[in-house]
């Protein structure tokens, strides 16, 4: 919709990301069109300020871990770049240890790493709600296989109600985040549950897009039409336009939660 709303030329392909993908990697051959994903090495130099800016904003103090939503796996490789350069120029002692969370429907980098990351194959990636990393083919999983070895770096999944739950919980911060987000929020609670991570350890977790621009997401899990059981659902009351009514309804919510 934003590029649309911005007049640009939209060629929508009936296929998904990796379909797309392989079209954009075989016309970008043609030296006149210009690649601009994260097979483009200039774009990842450009989001490695991600992981300085983390630093910079902790007072240059690294911190244990960086969780991260991972999908084609640019991000992953352009972080691990960043606190690499700046460890180089001795801006930083220690590297934190980098974890890729990836939606269980779409998860080739974690089965890798379930094989130690000998065996790493392409998948056919299913429907999730954390769309933007519902990719089986990523392009850049090598970068990432080798970022995370450099890093001491771990790999989980969400499942799709453990992803929305996540996101459910983040919001009541108000962060308001994406369902990606929601799956690295989703895969540092499970950390944290097997012990994995310490609750000692100081955790960031990149969010990675505005949750509004999810809001059928939103809707649909505190509406109960996504398909599974929510733990944080708030669906408002339905009420008479009448004062009574709506003072007993603020009454009976206050005493609640009291």
């Amino acid at each position: 919709m934003q590029p649309l709303a911005n007049g640009a030329l939209v060629l929508s392909l009936d296929t998904d990301f990796d379909g797309c993908m392989r079209v954009v990697q075989e016309i970008t051959e043609d030296q006149t069109i210009y690649l601009g994903n994260s097979m483009n090495s200039l774009r990842i130099e450009g989001q490695k300020t991600v992981g300085i800016e983390v630093v910079q904003q902790f007072d240059w103090q690294v911190p244990d871990v960086i969780v991260i939503p991972g999908g084609n796996l640019g991000n992953v490789s352009a972080l691990g770049s960043g606190l690499l350069m700046m460890r180089d120029l001795c801006l930083i002692e220690k590297l934190p240890r980098i974890v890729v969370a990836q939606a269980q429907r779409a998860n080739p980098l974690y089965r890798a790493y379930l094989t130690g990351f000998r065996v790493v194959e392409p998948i056919t990636a299913e429907k999730t709600l954390a769309s933007a990393i519902q990719i089986g083919n990523p392009v850049s999983i090598a970068k990432a296989i080798r970022t995370l070895k450099q890093f001491n770096g771990m790999v989980l999944d969400a499942s799709e109600q453990e992803l929305a739950d996540a996101t459910a919980v983040g919001d009541l911060t108000g962060m308001f985040t994406d369902p990606h987000t929601g799956v690295a929020l989703a895969v540092l609670k499970k950390l944290v549950d097997a012990k994995k991570i310490e609750r000692s350890e100081r955790v960031v977790v990149i969010s990675t897009a505005n949750g509004l621009k999810f809001s059928d997401f939103r809707v649909g899990y505190h509406e109960g039409t996504l398909g599974f059981q929510r733990a944080h659902a708030n669906r408002p009351i339905e009420l008479p336009p009448s004062v009574g009514a709506v003072k007993d309804a603020l009454r009976r919510g206050l005493e609640r939660r009291a």
